[in-house]
């Protein structure tokens, strides 16, 4: 009887074991997924928009937007360091019909710029 008792908690310790092998293995696998999406939501916009094209859409989701914390990620990784008050920072754009570019630290100390980021569509 005893024998036996000790057999099953050695069975036990074992299943155990594996247990917490599959679980680490799982929680691995989480992390890896999680430094892959963060990486992606890390990359320049036009490079971003071209991975997430190839990925499900929202309205139809695939595992990952259920499992990875995507919308979280993508607010981390495009928060910004600029408080209100602070200078922006310096940018060249080109113009919309025209080869030439206009420069943010051109219009400083002349009058104020407005920076409007979004769609109008």
């Amino acid at each position: 009887m005893l024998a036996a008792s000790r057999a099953r908690v050695l069975k036990l310790q074992s299943d155990m074991r594996w247990l917490k092998r599959i679980a680490i293995g799982f929680v691995a696998v989480y992390l890896c997924l999680a430094a892959v999406v963060w990486q992606v939501v890390s990359l320049p916009p036009a490079r971003f928009a071209a991975v997430m094209s190839k990925l499900p859409t929202s309205e139809n989701p695939g595992p990952l937007f259920l499992l990875i914390p995507i919308g979280p990620l993508m607010m981390l990784a495009r928060a910004g360091h600029l408080q209100p008050g602070d200078m922006a920072p310096d940018f060249r754009l080109q113009k919309l019909h025209s080869p030439e570019s206009v420069q943010l630290a051109s219009f400083r100390g002349q009058k104020p710029v407005a920076l409007i980021f979004g769609s109008y569509t």
